[in-house]
């Protein structure tokens, strides 16, 4: 199912939610994006920024896993989002 690009940054805002609320998950976050606490609060808005938030969830599948269940979504919601966001659609160098 193709998601609008709002329903996909609507969807990637509540799962940066849910990072933030992972004490075991926020410092891995932070560190693998270079972002602050401060930056995350300034670039809420922000579509490249919320695709790096999908980016980072999808590295640990256990991640995917907890965020869902926590938001009441299906699992492949967060490849849907990732791929209705602005420079978010699968690379085929083929």
């Amino acid at each position: 199912m193709a998601l609008s690009q709002e329903a996909a940054e609507v969807f990637s805002i509540n799962a940066l939610g849910w990072i933030v609320g992972q004490e075991d998950v926020l410092p891995a976050f932070l560190g693998a994006s270079g972002s602050s606490e401060e930056d995350i609060r300034l670039r809420i808005g922000d579509s490249e920024f919320l695709l790096s938030v999908l980016d980072f969830l999808m590295m640990d599948d256990q991640w995917v896993i907890s965020c869902c269940d926590a938001l009441q979504v299906p699992y492949e919601r967060v490849h849907e989002a990732r791929q209705s966001m602005p420079g978010g659609a699968e690379m085929n160098w083929t």
